[in-house]
């Protein structure tokens, strides 16, 4: 079936209606319902919507939404160690109404419409006020009451947040997201959960405002409530967590490792106790530090204006180096690849190394890191305290790394990791030899004048941001004060993490497949031998791998785009191993960090992932017309036997061929309708599920033409076979056919108007009586008959698509059309086990179907689609 099956179609005579879903509404009604969809959240989410509205309208009453409320009336409503001592009780209630700032207001506003409209959908609106409120207040009193012991204790950090007052909706958020987490299913519970701790966790490490710490606290509020809730349903053991999923919770650590330092570079007063170097994320000297340093010139006043002048140039990108390589690192973690959990673990041991050699030099030589005029026991204390606190995050996330190492099992192709090495290692050399032999072309333009012997000393300094220099490379390299000096200390190692980066994200989204050589004749025997489902003869096509039962009785076929396992339809072979095939695939991505997509199958797939806890939408329609008892007569098929009458009169027949076999006067004409379809469109094919030329080029493949007196070809339809169970035939069977599904499908554009008719009815006549058992007119994508049942969330967005794509592609035409043939519609779904990766899944799909669509192309279809 391919797409001119809809232009085809919708060249025809209308069709009689066909259970189709009713069509989108025109003209008033249709704003009239955008505009009650737009207000369906204030109807789903009252209690959501009035804090939210509560919040900006009192913002904006009291003059906050710009910087939070003024001090005066932050005195009086704001929570804190401050506030609750002064007898100020309801400071942990009216915080929820206030923000610190405008984009406070954002970010909260965006929480609350995030987790508290999914809340009362499923909790209801009740429960979820309650939560709100108490969350809000319990989180409060729970991370003030840290704080104040924190301070009791001498911890400096907490010291100075016992003294500041906050507000902010966000605990109660955060309390009410931990608190639906009990209500989602297992896969969404782990991974709300480890958000709502590890996120807020590194705000309040790397940020360290008052504000952070209450939000985690109104997390473990929330959890507490939700366990106490909940306590019936789910136990407080750890739960247990497929290799994939495993994957994703480590890489989202990893992540949150690394988005938190990033997220602190926002505020101009982070004060969290990991945020006190300035190395994990860095920046340029300040000002102040630049007048100091230039009391008089000299090499520390050119190197500090050197680092001025890096930071004000793109190879600032370098400050936030280790945070970009961590979160590359991630997507490789989530696929589960030995390579990135490799240089994971050097990334944090590396870490761990150059902490350790700091804190052995400040024990050591304490006089470099004390200011002048202060208390030199005190200072090195604080020093050693702040490098200690560096060091806990690199260090737990080596410790769960290296717990968690099994589950990064996977390989890339020899092929990638050459191509890997060679991209990096070619960056490297190139930005080595760039540095030191133009560095050393203009020596004079480095103070002092550059030796060959200094430049290449001062090579592991081009690597690491310039504040890495005072702490490990102090006088390694020569300053640069000249242009062409200034440019090589720029972008030499910034080009150098910028393609490394590029490479490592590249190389991680590469699928591993291991092809077979054999395996499409292997797949094409068990098809043969054993059957399958009306679509399996495309697992034969060019670009599909396959997967085998280890007993080899049934296989599937599939095609990974990014990292989507995406099959072609159900799985073949023996019908007792088909079931079993859906869970070892699963298990089969599951070991490789893909997620695997069950497209266009039929009911029975969708039985047993639905049995597995997967989630399933319908993609198409297949159109099945049994042929026992087919006969063209009453009213219904009053269309069909026009077409008939008509080729009939004007000297049009059908006739078979082969298409490797066919005369080659009409393989051209075959060639030409199908080149003129593509230009009148201007848009590409579709392929995966949907055939052209290259799929009709197969001896197996049956191809029927509307061929007149002339040897005009009018149209064209093939035919693939659908294969029965040779064993059900009993020893020495050879495989057959038991029935045809419809492929490609074209019609000459001045050609015979009811050619498609023709031809499908003629198909259908010929294969009753070789004795065929039925004919499939194959599934019409994002076309459905109507149930009745109102449609979920996906499927009514799946809907939407099939109306918008109705002018180019035609598909509900398409179905309209072999209404004509009186089928019986067989729902066919995409069945997918994680909701989280509907977007790549989405992606690979478009992928799948247009792999070769031009920037051109796509702008062509846009305006089509908007025309």
């Amino acid at each position: 079936m391919t797409t001119s099956e809809a232009s085809a179609a919708a060249a025809e005579d209308p069709a009689p209606s066909a259970p189709l879903a009713p069509p989108g509404e025109r003209g008033p009604v249709r704003w009239l319902r955008a505009v009650g969809r737009a207000f369906e959240p204030a109807r789903r989410a009252p209690v959501t919507v009035f804090v939210v509205v509560a919040l900006w309208a009192v913002g904006a009453f009291t003059g906050s939404l710009g910087g939070g409320p003024p001090e005066a009336l932050l005195n009086d409503v704001g929570v804190g160690v401050p506030a609750l001592a002064g007898g100020r009780w309801w400071t942990p209630l009216t915080s929820l109404l206030w923000c610190s700032g405008i984009g406070n207001y954002v970010g909260s506003t965006l929480l609350l419409l995030l987790l508290g409209s999914a809340a009362e959908q499923r909790m209801g609106s009740a429960r979820t006020g309650v939560v709100l409120f108490i969350g809000q207040v319990l989180g409060s009193l729970l991370g003030t009451g840290v704080v104040e012991l924190g301070s009791l204790a001498g911890e400096d950090w907490l010291d100075g947040l016992a003294r500041d007052l906050t507000a902010t909706p966000g605990i109660a958020a955060c309390a009410v997201g931990a608190f639906l987490s009990f209500r989602l299913s297992a896969l969404w519970r782990r991974r709300l959960q480890l958000t709502l701790i590890v996120f807020p966790l590194m705000l309040a490490l790397y940020v360290g405002h008052l504000q952070n710490v209450l939000v985690l606290f109104g997390t473990v509020v929330g959890l507490g409530l939700g366990a106490l809730a909940h306590r019936e349903t789910h136990r407080l053991r750890m739960p247990h967590a497929s290799h994939s999923e495993g994957r994703v919770l480590v890489a989202l650590v990893v992540a949150a490792s690394a988005i938190g330092p990033l997220v602190a570079t926002l505020y101009k007063d982070s004060l969290g106790p990991f945020n006190v170097l300035d190395l994990y994320v860095s920046g340029g000297p300040s000002a102040q530090e630049i007048a100091d340093a230039c009391v008089s010139a000299g090499t520390e006043c050119a190197r500090v204006r050197a680092e001025d002048h890096f930071y004000g140039s793109p190879a600032m990108l370098m400050g936030i180096a280790i945070p970009l390589l961590l979160l590359v690192l991630a997507e490789g973690l989530r696929r589960g690849l030995r390579l990135s959990w490799r240089i994971t673990v050097a990334a944090q041991l590396l870490w761990l190394g150059l902490m350790a050699y700091l804190l052995s030099d400040i024990a050591s030589h304490a006089d470099r890191y004390v200011l002048e005029g202060s208390e030199q026991a005190d200072q090195k204390a604080a020093m050693i305290q702040a490098v200690v606190e560096q060091m806990l995050l690199p260090l737990l996330v080596l410790v769960l790394l290296l717990l968690a190492r099994r589950l990064f099992d996977q390989l890339l192709a020899k092929a990638t990791v050459t191509w890997l090495l060679g991209t990096v290692g070619g960056a490297l050399l190139l930005a080595c030899l760039a540095y030191v032999g133009i560095g050393y072309a203009v020596r004079d333009q480095f103070t002092p004048e550059a030796t060959f012997a200094k430049l290449v000393s001062g090579l592991p300094t081009q690597f690491f941001p310039p504040s890495y220099e005072p702490f490990f490379f102090q006088g390694q390299a020569p300053v640069p004060v000249g242009g062409t000096a200034l440019a090589l200390y720029e972008y030499c190692g910034m080009l150098f993490w910028v393609v490394t980066l590029i490479a490592l994200f590249v190389a991680f989204r590469r699928p591993l497949t291991h092809a077979d050589d054999e395996a499409a004749t292997r797949a094409r025997a068990l098809l043969a031998a054993h059957g399958g489902a009306t679509l399996s003869y495309l697992t034969t096509w060019p670009g599909n791998h396959y997967w085998f039962a280890a007993d080899g009785r049934a296989a599937v076929a599939y095609r990974v785009h990014s990292t989507v396992a995406l099959t072609t339809g159900d799985p073949f072979g023996a019908a007792s191993a088909r079931a079993d095939a859906i869970d070892g695939f699963a298990e089969y991505c599951d070991e490789r960090g893909w997620t695997p997509c069950f497209y266009s199958v039929t009911a029975e797939t969708k039985a047993r992932t639905d049995a597995l806890g997967w989630s399933a939408v319908q993609v198409a329609e297949d159109t099945v017309v049994p042929l026992a008892e087919l006969a063209f007569t009453g009213k219904k098929w009053q269309d069909v036997r026009t077409a008939l009458n008509k080729a009939k009169k004007d000297g049009i027949t059908a006739e078979w061929h082969s298409f490797p076999d066919a005369p080659i006067a009409l393989t051209d004409q075959i060639r030409s309708i199908s080149e003129e379809w593509v230009a009148d469109k201007g848009l590409p094919e579709m392929g995966f599920t949907l055939g052209g030329l290259d799929e009709l080029d197969d001896p197996h493949v049956r191809c029927l033409l509307a061929v007149d007196e002339d040897r005009t070809v009018h149209g064209i339809t093939s035919w693939m076979p659908v294969y029965g169970d040779v064993g059900a035939l009993g020893d020495g069977a050879e495989p057959r056919p038991v029935g045809w599904t419809l492929d490609f499908m074209r019609r000459r554009s001045d050609g015979f108007r009811g050619s498609m008719e023709f031809l499908i009815a003629s198909a259908a006549l010929g294969f009753k009586e070789e004795g065929a058992e039925f004919l499939s007119l194959s599934g019409a994508p994002l076309a459905r008959s109507d149930t009745g049942e109102p449609p979920a969330a996906l499927q009514r967005l799946l809907d939407h698509a099939g109306r918008v794509l109705e002018p180019v592609y035609g598909f509900r035409s398409l179905l309209n059309f072999k209404a004509k043939f009186q089928p019986r519609y067989h729902p066919m779904y995409m069945c997918y086990p994680d909701p989280a990766a509907l977007p790549n899944i989405t992606r690979a799909i478009g992928k799948a179907y247009l792999p070769h669509m031009k920037p051109s192309q796509g702008v062509r279809l846009m305006r089509k689609l908007t025309a």
